[in-house]
């Protein structure tokens, strides 16, 4: 069987989904059950105060490659998916130092709401990649 440079850069766009899509599972499935079960010792904070600003790069980092490789390719509904999930990234990414302060000076709904709308965020990139990998 040949491989046509057409179907290999189609193919990157199921790699990177299926990367970013591979993250959030491995964050939300063993990462973060980890971390509150074993840092008991106040580390956790520290800890994931220094991860989720990585997690949202290396999954708008990942959709930006996407949105790249189908403009790349003609693929605009993959192009505006992934453009989605760079907006939701970096919206994620720069919600992180309010939902930091709101935590720090005990504002516990405010804090609430910022958490679950990164939450919320991350599920919109889990779903656009979901999307582009059935595309």
């Amino acid at each position: 069987m040949e491989i046509s440079p057409h179907m290999t850069m189609n193919s990157l766009n199921s790699f990177f989904a299926g990367i970013s899509t591979g993250i959030i599972i491995f964050q939300s499935v063993v990462i973060a059950p980890l971390v509150f079960s074993q840092l008991k010792d106040g580390s956790a904070g520290p800890f994931l105060r220094a991860l989720f600003p990585r997690f949202f790069l290396a999954l708008t980092l990942f959709a930006a490659l996407i949105v790249v490789n189908s403009i790349v390719m003609q693929q605009p509904t993959s192009a505006i998916l992934s453009a989605a999930a760079v907006l939701a990234g970096v919206v994620a990414y720069l919600i992180i130092p309010a939902t930091n302060r709101a935590r720090d000076q005990g504002r516990s709904s405010a804090f609430k709401k910022l958490h679950l709308t990164s939450i919320l965020l991350m599920l919109v990139i889990a779903t656009t990649n979901f999307l582009v990998l059935l595309i």
